[in-house]
């Protein structure tokens, strides 16, 4: 198997898979409300749904950076209040995740793998670097809306 199809293979398992962390993405969030999913639970804690968007305009950004921009990330760290508080609203920011993780995958099917010793000039690090790094931070965030899930 190739590094590429590995790599396939740990996205498409923490989205929407058996992952060896033993809960995905889409399997958690499918569960939440839009009313759960806005809900702080800690005053100084982010709701789920703040973190939803967080995750999906990081992978924005690293798909962005991979693809040759030099992005600078904003002051908020992608972290906005959240307006609309509907199911409708909740299901377009669900949607919106899954498409980036569609465009994930498929940048991935075709990255040629010599790319990956690419070094991203701002931070110094490789392209593999960050392709690895959006995983564990997907998984890292995970964990937050496990618990948070928990309390709302």
């Amino acid at each position: 198997m190739k590094e590429t199809e590995r790599i396939v293979s740990l996205f498409e398992k923490l989205y929407n898979g058996e992952p060896w962390i033993d809960v995905s993405i889409q399997g958690t969030l499918s569960r939440i409300s839009a009313d759960q999913a806005s809900q702080r639970p800690f005053s100084n804690c982010n709701t789920i749904w703040e973190i939803v968007n967080h995750l999906t305009e990081w992978k924005i950004n690293v798909l962005q950076r991979l693809k040759g921009k030099t992005l600078v990330t904003p002051a908020n760290n992608y972290i906005s209040p959240i307006v609309d508080k509907s199911e409708q609203a909740w299901d377009q920011t669900l949607k919106r995740l899954e498409s980036v993780q569609n465009e994930w995958i498929e940048y991935l099917k075709q990255v040629d793998p010599e790319s990956f010793e690419s070094i991203y000039p701002p931070n110094q690090m490789t392209f593999y670097e960050h392709i690895l790094g959006i995983l564990q931070h997907d998984a890292y965030h995970l964990g937050q809306i496990v618990l948070l899930s928990k309390q709302v």
